[in-house]
């Protein structure tokens, strides 16, 4: 069974395209374009399913005409519409180190700080304004900290451990 915490967002479908089951996606992150994975996953009634990609082109800079295997009409894309669309992430380990995953990428992950240690663990990524952040659940509470390089020492993924270093003051607001 595939988890959230296995997945990265990178996008939301949109509406159909024409009669032959075409779909528009809006994406965040073209990581389908640059790995082998043949699939994405989308969440249907709070399970996640993975549907295999049989073609795709792009149709602008941050939107690709998707059509997957089976959905071969207008009413079967139609489903999909408004559904997240969402990537495997261990097809991203396939990129090397330069590549820099989207903040889905560590939802789950142990947020260490170089002064006060173990803060708690990603729960949810907070995009909605220009400084992305991770709501950290710390004893049942939430702690907001910006996902900032800056602040960041370094990423263990097998651990799932970011350790930080978090400017005074930050973690009392």
């Amino acid at each position: 069974m595939i988890t959230r915490e296995e997945l990265i967002k990178i996008g939301q479908f949109n509406k159909p395209h024409g009669i032959h089951g075409e779909i528009s996606l809006s994406f965040t992150d073209d990581v389908f374009d640059r790995t082998d994975c043949p699939y994405i996953v989308c969440e249907i009634d709070g399970i996640f399913v993975p549907f295999y990609i049989e073609e795709y082109r792009f149709k602008s800079e941050m939107t690709a005409l998707f059509k997957l295997e089976d959905v071969d009409t207008d009413s079967d894309a139609r489903v999909f519409t408004n559904l997240d669309v969402y990537f495997p992430k261990s097809y991203l380990e396939m990129e090397g180190e330069d590549y820099i995953a989207p903040g889905d990428y560590f939802l789950g992950y142990t947020v260490v700080d170089k002064h006060h240690g173990i803060l708690g663990k990603i729960v949810h990524i907070d995009d909605s304004t220009i400084n992305t952040l991770f709501v950290v659940d710390r004893d049942a509470s939430e702690l907001l900290i910006p996902a900032n390089d800056d602040f960041v020492i370094s990423v263990d993924k097998e651990n799932k451990i970011i350790k930080m270093n978090i400017p005074d003051g930050l973690l009392n607001l």
